[in-house]
């Protein structure tokens, strides 16, 4: 489970800002997770009480905004929503594209005490 270690790359990040800030723990973390980043969101949740315990987000409050997935055929210049990587193409089937958004993974905001 790959999530695991996403979270533990979000708590390194948490305790640098932590540290910085000269506070104690984070009170809030918003999170950015596009649809085609690869995170299951179930094994995000499942292991995030795991990942955090004992670290300076176990009593963070976690607000995750998704973001949906945009790619731009490479064929016919058709830009359109994507479910998941290597949708074909709604106006010509070409499976040839450049995704716009929805690979993002990032650290948006956090609040600190």
């Amino acid at each position: 489970m790959h999530e695991l270690s996403i979270i533990a790359s979000i708590v390194e990040i948490a305790e640098v800002e932590v540290q910085k800030a000269s506070a104690q723990r984070v009170d809030s973390i918003e999170l950015e997770i596009g649809e085609l980043a690869g995170i299951e969101f179930s094994a995000l949740d499942f292991a995030w009480e795991v990942g955090v315990s004992h670290s300076v987000l176990e009593k963070a409050e976690r607000y995750i905004h998704r973001i949906g997935g945009r790619a731009r055929c490479s064929e016919c210049d058709t830009a359109f929503d994507m479910q998941v990587l290597y949708d074909a193409c709604p106006s010509c089937g070409s499976y040839f594209s450049e995704i716009l958004k929805g690979k993002e993974l990032s650290v948006k905001a956090l609040t600190v005490s």
